[in-house]
């Protein structure tokens, strides 16, 4: 059975009460709190919607819609294609990082930037492999080294590269795991450190791929890299109607870009108009 998304589930719960009593918006705000939106978004959220009582299901939901305009961003990412920019795409394993680092390369290769895909996930073997075959399948110029090289020597490298051969954006892959989160953290910083000390700061952007689907862990892992290094943009993953959008409201971090399906051309500029009336129901 196919699970009903938080619109739609938002649409049916004003249907089915006939008094938008105290119990309504208490209702309210637990929902929201399921939803991902966090403690203090669905309190403020459900005063709102109770100081302008809404008579009609339309008005409910347009209140709603309005109450999350100022906590979801978009953000698009059109680097200068006459300097060098860096991506650092960051994210926990499992998420789709690397692959999320294909789609943009193809992405921004159809858009004639002259692309390089830098494989600074060291840590993993399989990472490095897998980044080599999205290469070869893109014809997107990859930077690698051997399985535990220093991450940071890689993106040198590649920064080295792109430069002499004229390339105007890298894409670089990072560990999603080491030993404790801590090895990880200072490990980035590290990275951060080096890219900053050869780019413009116009042309740097940090960006996290986060699952869509996975709520409030998708929280925790944007608080934990933004704490460690700042964060630019979001990818969100396994997007679809069905997803835990109000994690998206929660973590207010600007979206780039959403993953729309397997093939490297799944990847769409992140619509936040689309997206605020999907996620209200609208």
């Amino acid at each position: 059975m196919k699970k009903m998304g938080f619109g739609a589930k938002l649409a049916s719960f004003f249907g089915f009460r006939k008094t938008l009593d105290e119990k309504f918006y208490e209702d309210l705000e637990d929902m929201l709190i399921e939803g991902d939106f966090g403690a203090r978004n669905a309190y403020n959220i459900s005063e709102m919607v109770q100081d302008k009582k809404p008579k009609t299901e339309e008005e409910f939901l347009g209140l709603v819609r309005s109450a999350l305009d100022d906590k979801v961003k978009g953000v698009v990412l059109d680097p200068d294609p006459s300097k060098l920019s860096v991506y650092l795409v960051l994210g926990v394993n499992g998420v789709g990082k690397t692959t999320s680092i294909a789609k943009m390369a193809t992405y921004y290769k159809n858009k004639n930037y002259r692309v390089v895909m830098a494989a600074a996930d060291t840590f993993r073997a399989a990472a490095i492999d897998q980044l080599e075959l999205h290469s070869q399948r893109t014809g997107v110029r990859i930077v690698r080294q051997n399985n535990g090289s220093d991450p940071g020597a890689v993106i040198y490298d590649a920064i080295s590269s792109a430069q002499a051969k004229g390339d105007n954006l890298i894409l670089c892959d990072t560990a999603g795991r080491m030993h404790n989160k801590e090895n990880l953290m200072k490990e980035l910083q590290k990275i951060d450190k080096i890219i900053r000390a050869r780019v413009e700061p116009e042309n740097y952007k940090k960006i996290l791929v986060i699952d869509a689907t996975t709520g409030q862990n998708a929280v925790s892992q944007a608080e934990l890299f933004n704490q460690a290094i700042g964060l630019d943009a979001l990818i969100l993953t396994k997007y679809d109607s069905m997803a835990k959008g109000g994690a998206v409201a929660q973590i207010g971090i600007p979206v780039a870009f959403v993953g729309t399906g397997e093939h490297y051309e799944d990847i769409e500029v992140f619509d936040r108009d689309t997206f605020l009336s999907s996620l209200a129901g609208i």
